[in-house]
C-alpha cells in the first residue's frame, strides 16, 4: 500500500472540494497536523475517518486507499490488493506486538539472574583490579561478554519458540 500515492490523492480531493487543512480537520474533529500527515503520506488515516472521507469524497474506502478513482472494471483487483496489503500488514504488526510481549516477558522473568550474574562478576572485576590481579580482571571481562552473549541468544531462542512453535501447536 503506498501511503504517499494516498496522502496525495487526498490532498487532490481536499483541494477539489475548496477546502483547507483546518476545515477538513474541523469537519473530521481532528486537527490541521493530522490531515497533513495523511496527505504526506507520514500516517494513514483510521479505518473511521476513511469511512469519513468517502462519504465527504463520495468515493470508495478502496478508491482512496489505492490513491486514484477506479473505474468499474479496476475496482475488483484494486480492493483485493488493497484487502491483501492491510493483512500482511496487520500481521506483520501483530508478530512485532508478539515479539515485544515476550522479549519482555523473558526480561523479567530472568532479572534477578542478570543482577546477580552482573553483581558478580563487577565483584570478581573489582577484585582484580584492587589486588592486581590481572588474570581475573581479563577473566571476567571475557565472562562478561561470553554470558552477555549466552542470554541474548537463550531470549533470542525463547522468542522465537513462542512466535513460531506456538502457532504450529494450534
Amino acid at each position: 500500500m503506498d501511503t504517499t500515492k494516498m496522502g496525495t490523492f487526498l490532498q487532490q480531493l481536499r483541494k477539489e472540494q475548496g477546502m483547507t487543512q483546518e476545515l477538513l480537520g474541523e469537519k473530521l474533529h481532528v486537527s490541521s497536523k493530522t490531515i497533513s500527515r495523511w496527505e504526506t503520506g507520514v500516517y494513514m488515516p483510521p479505518v473511521d475517518m476513511l469511512l469519513e472521507l468517502s462519504r465527504i469524497y463520495g468515493l470508495s474506502i478502496n478508491e482512496l486507499v489505492a490513491g486514484e478513482r477506479l473505474s468499474p472494471e479496476t475496482l475488483p483487483h484494486a480492493a483485493e490488493e488493497t484487502l491483501t496489503a492491510v493483512l500482511k500488514e496487520q500481521e506483520i504488526f501483530q508478530m512485532q506486538e508478539r515479539k515485544a510481549f515476550w522479549q519482555k516477558k523473558w526480561n523479567k522473568d530472568h532479572r534477578s539472574t542478570m543482577i546477580l550474574l552482573a553483581l558478580f562478576l563487577l565483584i570478581a572485576y573489582l577484585l582484580g583490579t584492587i589486588f592486581d590481579l590481572d588474570w581475573l580482571s581479563l577473566s571476567t571481562v571475557i565472562a562478561a561478554v561470553l554470558t552477555s552473549l549466552y542470554l541474548t541468544n537463550r531470549r533470542a531462542s525463547y522468542i522465537e519458540h513462542h512466535l513460531y512453535d506456538d502457532k504450529l501447536e494450534h
